[in-house]
């Protein structure tokens, strides 16, 4: 009596446990799911970004290295693309210059070397004409650099990551 009474217990006991496997098991699944679609959707962003600025794919063929390879290419990615936002914003103030030049007559030797301040006033009123300056030249401004976005920017590309919309240009 009393061994079948600690059999009874014991799998009880044991039923127990492997119920709370189980349902362990089950979450520990449903997670792995969410972090492979996750994974996929990372993969396919990282691939669209490189391939719209031109840089080589991941090499994942070896698959102990596939983890390593898109960090690899995500550290890349953005060391890249700081450069070539870099040589944008370089273009983008030399042709400024340029449009200056085409249609003015101004020193550009001066002028190349920023704002300048009138040496009369105080750093308050520089500061509110600098202001004033840039709040004048914000839509024209906008519209001269639209005129060079095919010279700096890669073509738009569509990825299957849905992003929700996050992330992209909405001018």
């Amino acid at each position: 009596m009393v061994s079948s009474h600690f059999h009874a217990s014991v799998s009880a006991g044991l039923m127990d446990e492997l119920l709370a496997a189980q349902v362990e098991a089950r979450s520990t699944k449903s997670r792995l799911e969410g972090e492979v679609a996750l994974n996929s959707r990372l993969r396919t962003a990282i691939h669209d970004r490189s391939a719209s600025w031109e840089l080589e794919p991941v090499d994942e063929s070896k698959e102990k290295a596939r983890g390593d390879a898109l960090v690899d290419q995500l550290c890349y990615l953005g060391a890249t693309l700081r450069d070539r936002v870099r040589d944008a914003l370089h273009t983008g103030v030399k042709r400024a210059m340029v449009v200056v030049c085409s249609g003015f007559s101004y020193d550009m030797e001066v002028v190349s070397h920023g704002f300048i301040t009138d040496i009369s006033k105080t750093n308050t009123e520089n500061e509110e004409r600098l202001d004033a300056l840039i709040d004048d030249a914000e839509d024209p401004g906008e519209r001269l650099a639209k005129l060079f976005e095919p010279e700096v920017l890669p073509p738009e590309t569509s990825s299957g990551a849905d992003d929700g919309g996050e992330g992209r240009d909405t001018d």
